[in-house]
């Protein structure tokens, strides 16, 4: 949902850092594999109990996260790329409340339910990509990218702000993976509703 109006504030710092990377020779995929690592260090520093060593790290994962497009676009992007690219970002939402369910009992089945409703929205993000391809449709509303970016309630400014606010508040986990789990399923059935509209021409 915010993804799309953050856009043209963050890509232009990204984009001068981006090409001074590239200049120096990092490749997209490195950033992409080091924001990974992060993304997992993240995970694992919550399942010790270390929630604050976690935020720190998924901040520094959305930076290499953003970084990876940058330089991408300021050198040549791949489609190998764009897949490790979204491969990464998944593995990396779901390692997270992961890292929660086992930092406490309590939070097993939030977290389980959260993960679940992860798998769904992203089902739902690539089938669409698929088809939408398929069909030679085109969007820019994400910036450039490897393959159509659907817009939905919960996009990836969304799930860093619920992470956050996890890592903030762990205490509160539960209730804002139950309401973060709801917003996802009401994104599924958002994007459905478009693939309805759109594709039935």
């Amino acid at each position: 949902m915010l993804d799309a109006k953050l856009r043209p504030l963050i890509d232009p710092p990204l984009n001068r850092i981006g090409r001074s990377l590239a200049g120096l020779g990092v490749t997209a995929n490195m950033l992409t594999f080091a924001g990974l690592a992060l993304g997992l260090a993240a995970a694992a520093a919550i399942a010790f109990g270390e929630v604050w060593i976690g935020l720190l790290l998924i901040i520094a994962n959305r930076l290499a996260d953003g970084l990876d497009g940058a330089v991408a676009r300021a050198s040549a992007p791949t489609d190998l790329g764009g897949y490790f690219d979204i491969v990464a970002d998944f593995a990396f939402y779901v390692s997270v409340p992961l890292g929660f369910g086992v930092m406490a009992a309590q939070n097993a089945v939030p977290a389980l339910v959260l993960t679940a409703s992860f798998v769904l929205t992203g089902v739902s993000f690539l089938a669409f990509a698929v088809i939408a391809a398929q069909r030679g449709e085109t969007t820019q509303a994400h910036g450039k990218k490897s393959f159509f970016y659907s817009t939905g309630l919960a996009e990836g400014t969304e799930t860093i702000a619920a992470f956050i606010a996890m890592c903030l508040f762990p205490a509160w986990f539960g209730v804002i993976a139950y309401a973060y789990a709801a917003l996802c399923t009401l994104t599924v059935f958002q994007r459905s509703a478009l693939a309805v509209k759109q594709f039935s021409r």
